[in-house]
C-alpha cells in the first residue's frame, strides 16, 4: 500500500529518490490565439532522457515550503518538491515516480495530499512547467486539470538543450 508523508528529518533520505530515465516521443504545441490557449501533439523521434539528480538539503527545502515522499513498504517511489510563492500559488518544483512504480497513479496521490495541505494553508493554486518535448508529463498535467497559463520560448536558447519550450501550468482550486 502506498502512503503520502511529509518529508521531515525522520524520513530526509527520501530526498535521495534518483532520477531515472523517462521516454520521449512527441512533443506538445502551444498556441495562443485571442487570449486562448491552445495544443496539439506531434509525434518525435523516440529518444530517452534523464535529468541530472539534485541533491537535496531538507533545510533548504523547509526555507522555501515543503516535501512531499510515496511510500511503498517504507521505500520511497515518489517525490514532490513544493516552493511558496507571493501569489497564492504554491509551485511544484519536482515530480518524480520510480519506474518501477510509474502508472501507478502515485503522482496524482502527491498532488492530492498537497492539494489538502494548500486549502489549509490559504493556497489558491499550483502551478508547474514541464518542458514541450516531455509529453508524457504535459499529458498528465493536461488530464490532471491543470491549465496552460504560459509559454517561455527562451529559457534554453544558449544551451544545448537549444529548441525546447517550456509550457507552464496552473491549477486553482
Amino acid at each position: 500500500m502506498i502512503t503520502i508523508e511529509k518529508i521531515t528529518h525522520n524520513n530526509q533520505q527520501a530526498l535521495e529518490l534518483p532520477n531515472e530515465p523517462f521516454e520521449l516521443f512527441g512533443k506538445l504545441i502551444v498556441t495562443r490565439l485571442n487570449d486562448i490557449w491552445d495544443y496539439y501533439e506531434v509525434s518525435t523521434k523516440h529518444e530517452t532522457m534523464i535529468f541530472p539528480d539534485e541533491n537535496y538539503q531538507l533545510d533548504i527545502i523547509n526555507k522555501k515550503g515543503y516535501a512531499l515522499g510515496a511510500f511503498d513498504d517504507n521505500k520511497c517511489v515518489g517525490l514532490a518538491i513544493f516552493e511558496n510563492t507571493w501569489n497564492k500559488y504554491l509551485y511544484l518544483s519536482d515530480l518524480k515516480v520510480a519506474s518501477s512504480h510509474r502508472r501507478k497513479n502515485i503522482a496524482t496521490m502527491l498532488l492530492n495530499t498537497a492539494i489538502k495541505i494548500s486549502t489549509e494553508h490559504d493556497i489558491s493554486g499550483l502551478y508547474t512547467i514541464a518542458q514541450d518535448n516531455n509529453l508524457s508529463a504535459n499529458r498528465f498535467y493536461l488530464r490532471y486539470g491543470f491549465s496552460i497559463g504560459g509559454l517561455n520560448t527562451k529559457n534554453y536558447h544558449f544551451t544545448n538543450q537549444k529548441g525546447k519550450y517550456d509550457i507552464y501550468y496552473y491549477l486553482e482550486f
